[in-house]
């Protein structure tokens, strides 16, 4: 493949279509017309870039030569697209370790729900309880996602919030990573992580020994 190189037109005759190049290192080039590539006359003292090569009689010329002005904003539309690109693709390895890292905070907190249950510091009814609630939220998300792409009565937020605070937010976790839905609104997100909070709280107060009993005394 011939080098690219740049320079400046010195010399044109219009009338015989055909003018001479100094390239940077202050040679000069012979060019017809028909090598060149824009859609009007060259023009003396415009920059241009171009290839070197040979005619039928073995003289040196250039050849393909390009406004310069019209390459680096080819160059620049490139390096543009190689940015956005690699910028999505970075944001796609991000998103799916996050799918990783949430999934696993999922596993992980049923596991320590079972692991309790197993030692007697927690009823297997609790256990039921949030794992019942994580399917039934997670549904109610694919069902509220499936609504928004089909014009149908939606899913309130609330109604959301409200079972993942009643146990359900590790359902409503996996929606949000696996279904992209509702993970992008700040103010729902928010509201989210105070229905984590508020149900950590209460899963604490059952530990602690009375809400577990007044637990009981409900189911």
């Amino acid at each position: 493949m011939a080098t690219k190189q740049q320079g400046r037109v010195i010399k044109w005759q219009d009338d015989k279509g055909f003018g001479f190049i100094e390239t940077e290192a202050g040679e000069s080039v012979f060019f017809h017309v028909s090598e060149f590539k824009a859609q009007r006359r060259p023009a003396i003292g415009e920059e241009v870039v171009f290839t070197v090569g040979y005619d039928n009689q073995r003289r040196l010329q250039a050849k393909e030569v390009q406004e310069l002005s019209f390459v680096q904003q080819k160059m620049a539309q490139k390096n543009k697209q190689i940015r956005q690109r690699n910028h999505k693709r970075s944001a796609q390895v991000d998103f799916e370790a996050g799918q990783k890292k949430r999934l696993f905070l999922g596993v992980g907190f049923y596991g320590v729900l079972i692991l309790l249950a197993v030692m007697n510091k927690l009823s297997w009814l609790v256990v039921a309880w949030y794992a019942a609630l994580g399917i039934i939220t997670y549904a109610m998300y694919a069902k509220d996602k499936a609504a928004a792409q089909s014009g149908d009565w939606r899913t309130s937020e609330s109604t959301l919030h409200l079972l993942s605070a009643l146990g359900g937010w590790v359902g409503a976790m996996v929606a949000q990573t696996y279904l992209r839905h509702k993970s992008q609104k700040a103010e729902f997100r928010l509201a989210y992580y105070l229905t984590v909070i508020i149900n950590m709280a209460g899963l604490l107060f059952v530990l602690a020994g009375d809400g577990l009993e007044a637990l009981k005394g409900l189911l």
